[in-house]
């Protein structure tokens, strides 16, 4: 399930990291996006934040092309994102994304429920590398 933020955190998302989002319009109306950023430390990893296919337009190939076309277009040499384990399509999407890329694969817990104040499941971090 896609964490909702504000109207107003995605307008200054939309501001501050364009180059590293992406939107797609089929006849002009917003099918899906993919927020992300590279990471400060690392310049050369494009870190995931969200992915999201409007529902009329899942199932098309949407989300695997918008993330392609975020690779080729920063250049970023790794990507990072996270996942719950019971996040079965982006599992399916990351996994494939890594295959077809011929990059390797790692997954490991990176944010466990005791960090949370909510009981949030595990976050795994995804680790595709090289692109």
């Amino acid at each position: 399930m896609l964490d909702l933020n504000s109207s107003y955190s995605y307008l200054l998302w939309c501001r501050d990291f364009a180059d590293t989002s992406v939107i797609a319009r089929i006849d002009g109306a917003p099918a899906g996006f993919i927020t992300g950023y590279t990471r400060p430390e690392n310049p050369d990893t494009l870190m995931i934040w969200q992915v999201a296919v409007n529902e009329d337009f899942r199932g098309h190939g949407l989300a695997s092309t918008m993330l392609h076309e975020l690779a080729d277009r920063t250049g970023a040499l790794r990507m990072e994102t996270t996942i719950t384990e019971d996040n079965a399509a982006s599992n399916r999407l990351f996994q494939a994304f890594a295959e077809k890329r011929g990059a390797g694969f790692n997954r490991r817990p990176l944010f466990t429920p005791d960090l949370y104040p909510d009981g949030h499941d595990t976050e795994y971090l995804y680790e595709i590398a090289p692109l």
